[in-house]
């Protein structure tokens, strides 16, 4: 797998084909580009290390901010002032850059630091990123879990430099720089040095060691060479009077001279940086191949949980890919927490919930267990410690918490891991914070009205209740679950009964549509709120596009007309946007599996490509990528219900590694397909030998591994027309047959009068 993956994929504009079919109706309203990089990586890791232009938004690239339609370039070729460190992965505006300690390999003086030069030959591959400068130098960069090695190859020159840059932070977009509010660097011998800088609340620690040979190490501020120096301090510092400041070695340098640089990195202090360099890398020198060999073996370790078999090298390059950036976020940084003294697991770059609780949460949860618990126990350590589950995490203190995105969206992930009975985690200590994450912010007008503005946001609470419920049964609270399970009813209040489509209000990057096919815990009563199976499946035909004109997509710099114009569609995104990435699978709970086949093979052939500009739009830490995953494998997990529904996979065979036991997937009848070829049906399941008329498995099945055959075919077949996936209101009952309504519940605005009480 790890030999088919590309990294460079999703680091330019959007690129794709001409969509084909129903695809051709959809309009992507956010970004046409990937906004991922092809910097050096480590799975879940604390560092990337990549190339850097300071474009938007990971710093490597050519363009400028932008938050709908076509990038706009802020530079004509991919250039460079050097290499910094911490990058986002897919995000848009995050607005915390990161990029910290640029690293300029440079045979000009210190006056020319922060030039650019083009990039030459660039190369990638999970762990490693390569590239020479225009002037000559070569360039190549590896990490490890808390550690990064440059290693640059130098022509002969009389006066060479590698510059470090402490000060440097952000973009080069206007407001997208970030300056330290504290800095400390120390030269402690021969190619030995240490800093910490507080960035955005954060101390970042580095021990950096430099194989520099007889190049002449100084330290320097504001361009200007400290002799003797061995010590900089910064008590405080404002934007106002930054000056960049930092350490070299300078020197002649032979033809092919090499210097190695290394990186331990700490939000702990200078010393725990050392001893993670020397964990990462060891003491002795040169450490990079090492270091390199050893990371690729760890990536290759991760990106084998999942073999499949296809005879396109094209798409086997874009699944490996797809699940390689499925891979690189959020940051494990063990007993590495600064806000809290205690050790233990500590996570940041959750960046966001939003973007990553439907799909990259539950894939950590089904292939990493291990993982899964960690990031658990450190959301869990957050909430205690600061107050809140997060919507979002980041390296950096601050009360900017995404709380626009969504409500209550860790839920989900905990829900799945208690459902799964996943051991390392202490329930009542969970279901503690969960209860009371529920009732802060928007949950407070939940409580009081039943309904929360953003509407958005009754679902999120109404589905975190039901997630909650989930987790006081496990521990044996079964009252507190059934007035979680009352709480959770309070979804139907978001819904417009006349339309079956959610009320008019203010929505975080889409519309009603977008959100109104949401797949709730209770679906059956929200299709009878829409009038039934028939008219909420003439709402899904008409959302997806079934019947309609191609669209005209946005281009560079959109009007307000163009987008008014475009969300007045109501259409589906097309995977440029989250919001309804679940909503293909709706079709399940009506009865009609074959529709679902239909816009998932849309959307897999059309939406995912080769090369820079092969993704249709952010991919959001991962949240798009690990879509593509589970779409292609034909699995989707339903996020805080352990279920998952099937699909016609995309591969005639794969294989899955749910933690210890292996899935194998069989598809018998399959055919490669294309963009604009037909659409393969699932005609029947087997599994494990039985014969399934059901379009579902739960978690529990499926991560006990065995062997699904899905049969495919060529038509629509009769296979999950009988049943129904399981719905609160009706969770093992055969539903009625397509077009019977069925009633919605009776608890329409409830508020204030239920029950509330806390666990104790």
């Amino acid at each position: 797998m790890i030999e088919h993956v590309d990294p460079f994929i999703g680091s330019a504009v959007t690129d794709l084909p001409v969509p084909q079919g129903l695809a051709e109706t959809w309009w992507w309203p956010k970004p046409q580009v990937g906004n991922t990089h092809p910097g050096a990586t480590y799975p879940f890791g604390m560092v990337s290390v990549c190339a850097y232009s300071g474009a938007y938004p990971t710093g490597y690239g050519v363009y400028q901010l932008n938050t709908e339609g076509v990038p706009s370039q802020l530079y004509d070729t991919q250039i460079a002032s050097g290499f910094t460190h911490f990058q986002q992965s897919g995000t848009g505006a995050i607005r915390k850059y990161y990029n910290y300690f640029r690293i300029t390999p440079m045979l000009e003086p210190l006056d020319s630091l922060g030039n650019t030069w083009d990039l030459h030959d660039e190369y990638a591959e999970p762990g490693y990123y390569a590239t020479t400068l225009s002037s000559g130098i070569g360039c190549e960069l590896t990490v490890g879990p808390k550690s990064a090695v440059h290693r640059y190859t130098f022509p002969a020159h009389k006066d060479a430099r590698l510059v470090i840059d402490f000060s440097m932070g952000g973009l080069a977009i206007p407001y997208g720089s970030t300056v330290p509010l504290r800095a400390h660097i120390e030269a402690i011998g021969p190619g030995v040095a240490q800093a910490e800088i507080v960035v955005e609340g954060a101390p970042l620690a580095v021990h950096l060691e430099c194989d520099a040979g007889d190049l002449r190490q100084l330290l320097w501020y504001d361009r200007r060479l400290m002799q003797g120096g061995t010590r900089l301090d910064f008590d405080r510092i404002r934007p106002t009077t930054l000056r960049p400041f930092g350490l070299m070695w300078r020197g002649p340098t032979e033809p092919g001279q090499v210097l190695e640089l290394r990186f331990g990195f700490s939000l702990r202090g200078v010393e725990q940086a050392k001893q993670n360099l020397h964990a990462d890398c060891g003491s002795g020198t040169p450490a990079f191949d090492s270091r390199r060999a050893e990371t690729s073996m760890v990536w290759r370790q991760h990106l084998d949980k999942i073999k499949i078999e296809t005879a396109s090298t094209t798409r086997k390059t874009i699944f490996s890919t797809a699940f390689y950036h499925s891979l690189i976020k959020p940051c494990f940084a063990p007993e590495e927490s600064p806000i809290w003294p205690s050790d233990g697991p500590f996570v940041f770059d959750i960046c966001t919930m939003w973007d990553i609780y439907r799909t990259q949460l539950p894939l950590i949860a089904a292939l990493f267990p291990a993982r899964a618990v960690e990031l658990a126990n450190a959301l869990l350590t957050i909430c205690e410690e600061e107050g809140n589950l997060p919507i979002g995490y980041r390296m950096a203190k601050g009360a900017d918490r995404f709380t626009r995105q969504g409500s209550a969206l860790a839920h989900t992930f905990l829900a799945d891991l208690c459902e799964l009975g996943t051991p390392g985690i202490d329930w009542d200590w969970a279901l503690c914070h969960m209860d009371t994450d529920l009732r802060r912010s928007y949950g407070e007008d939940y409580l009081l009205r039943g309904l929360a503005e953003p509407i958005t946001h009754t679902l999120d609470l109404a589905v975190g209740y039901q997630c909650t419920a989930k987790v006081a049964h496990y521990v044996g609270d079964s009252q507190l679950a059934t007035q979680f399970e009352h709480l959770a009813g309070h979804w139907i209040n978001a819904f417009n009964p006349t339309d079956g489509l959610l009320l008019d209000s203010t929505y975080y990057e889409g519309g009603k549509w977008n959100y109104s096919f949401r797949l709730l815990h209770d679906m059956q009563a929200r299709i009878g709120l829409a009038g039934g199976e028939r008219r909420f499946l003439e709402l899904l035909d008409q959302f997806f596009g079934y019947g309609a004109d191609p669209v005209k997509q946005l281009g560079e710099r959109p009007s307000t007309t163009d987008l008014a114009a475009g969300y007045a569609l109501n259409r589906f995104e097309g995977l440029n946007n989250e919001p309804d990435m679940e909503a293909p699978w709706a079709y399940h709970y009506a009865g009609r599996p074959d529709r679902t086949a239909e816009v998932v093979h849309a959307a897999v052939n059309n939406m995912f490509g080769l090369g820079r500009g092969g993704l249709p739009g952010n991919d959001d830490s991962g949240g798009l990528s690990s879509w593509y995953v589970w779409a292609s494998l034909g699995l989707f997990p339903i996020a805080g219900q352990s279920v998952y529904l099937l699909n016609a996979p995309s591969f005639a065979e794969s294989r899955i590694a749910f933690g210890n036991e292996e899935l194998v997937i069989e598809a018998p009848g399959f055919s490669e397909p294309a963009a604009g070829g037909p659409v393969q049906y699932v005609q029947r399941a087997i599994f494990n030998g039985e014969m399934l008329e059901r379009t579902w498995l739960t978690a529990r099945e499926l991560h006990r591994g065995g062997h699904l055959e899905l049969q495919l075919g060529p038509k629509p077949s009769a296979w999950g027309t009988t049943t129904r996936p399981p719905s609160a209101s009706e969770p093992e009952a055969t539903q009625p047959p397509a077009g019977a309504a069925v009633p919605a519940p009776a608890n329409l605005r409830i508020g204030a009068e239920d029950p509330i009480n806390r666990h104790k």
